[in-house]
């Protein structure tokens, strides 16, 4: 009989499961609750009310008037529609965005398409541990600068940045200031108030809600031309149908993270931190990416030397772990991570890396269990690389 492998996933930065609390909410609304939420009969408005409930609760987490959140499809929609949004909307004052060379995968592809169509894109270069220097933000921000886009907290290395102080410096300079949160919303604390910022992204799976929601936050006077053009559905600013049961998951798992949110940050942190010092003392040749301190309570990220990543991400899954070896978007690829060269890992070191991220659902022995597998791995490893044949441990 075949021995039955424990399975951990540690790969939560990719997706979440749903939350069981969060399927129980939804379920009503593919059935019972059935409405389009433009229609003005009884269906219609029930469906009305919980979309704007579904507002509500999710403007609380960040402090927004409910107002100022449209919902999107995902945090790729909405990092679009804030790019191209407020390039379209203010070209006449100026052609400039600013964003980071650590951006997400739709930050960036969406910044390259605007340069095709004459809009001057800076990327600002980051430090070792993958945060900006406001120094040069400001040197930078120049007068035709009409955006500057950041992500809050890096999806592969967790690393969070400065982003009161970003916020504090583009508003100084009368310039728009928008942050992909996707990662941190549900995770820290975020108040777009005191944080200076007037676009935000986040998206309902990665944080225990379904697939297929998302948000944007505007604030209130924002100049912004909409992408996507139709029956002037969430403000006129987002036309589509609106997708009332994968909104009531959202907001159901964004109130469940505002209760819980500072008692899981410091389980998560605990765990964080016991599994990047396990790694560290106990496997040679091993390094953390992204700042040791200012970064996700969820997210640990290394790189080993002699070690090919995909290999790694393979031999754990066959141990029955669910890892990463970059961002979950674009980790098929064959290049080397952009945001690890950013760092400065050379590409042979940006191969070697790998992404453990811890959620809900992850336990102490859970972290116990890799600690104890991952080193014999990577000597395997290292006994058949083709980097090094006669690495010693």
């Amino acid at each position: 009989m075949k021995r039955k492998i424990k399975r951990i996933y540690l790969d939560y930065a990719a997706t979440t499961p749903v939350d069981p609390q969060v399927i129980r909410a939804m379920l009503p609304y593919f059935s019972e609750k059935f409405g389009n939420t433009m229609s003005l009969h009884s269906f219609g408005q029930e469906a009305k009310q919980a979309l704007e409930e579904s507002r509500e609760a999710v403007a609380s987490l960040i402090k927004a008037k409910p107002r100022e959140i449209i919902f999107t499809a995902s945090a790729t929609e909405s990092n679009n529609l804030a790019l191209k949004g407020i390039a379209l909307a203010n070209q006449k004052k100026g052609r400039h965005i600013i964003i980071s060379k650590i951006e997400h995968p739709c930050i960036l592809e969406t910044a390259k398409w605007l340069k095709t169509q004459g809009f001057k894109i800076t990327k600002l270069p980051v430090n070792r541990y993958g945060l900006i220097n406001l120094n040069d933000l400001k040197k930078t921000t120049k007068k035709d600068t009409i955006l500057v886009s950041i992500i809050h907290a890096s999806n592969e290395i967790g690393t969070i940045q400065p982003i009161e102080e970003i916020g504090r410096t583009c508003k100084e300079k009368g310039v728009y200031f928008h942050t992909d949160c996707a990662q941190s919303f549900g995770k820290v604390s975020i108040d777009v108030n005191k944080m200076n910022i007037d676009l935000l992204s986040a998206s309902s799976h990665k944080m225990y809600g379904p697939k297929g929601a998302a948000l944007l936050f505007i604030r209130e006077g924002t100049k912004i031309e909409p992408i996507l053009h139709g029956g002037g559905h969430e403000f006129g600013l987002r036309s589509s149908t609106v997708n009332i049961p994968a909104i009531i998951g959202f907001a159901k798992a964004t109130r469940i993270c505002e209760k819980e949110m500072k008692k899981e940050e410091k389980r998560l942190t605990n765990l964080r931190d016991k599994l990047i010092k396990g790694v560290l003392e106990n496997i040679e040749g091993s390094y953390l990416n992204g700042h040791p301190k200012k970064r996700l309570p969820n997210n640990t990220n290394f790189w080993f030397s002699f070690i090919e990543g995909e290999s790694l991400v393979i031999q754990l899954d066959l141990h029955g772990i669910s890892a990463s070896t970059g961002s979950a978007c674009s980790s098929a690829k064959l290049e080397p991570s952009h945001g690890l060269l950013a760092i400065g890992l050379k590409p042979y070191e940006a191969h070697g890396s790998l992404r453990l991220t811890l959620g809900r659902w992850t336990k102490e022995k859970d972290i116990n269990h890799i600690l104890k597998i991952l080193p014999k791995i990577i000597k395997r490893l290292r006994k058949i690389s083709p980097f090094k044949k006669n690495f010693e441990i």
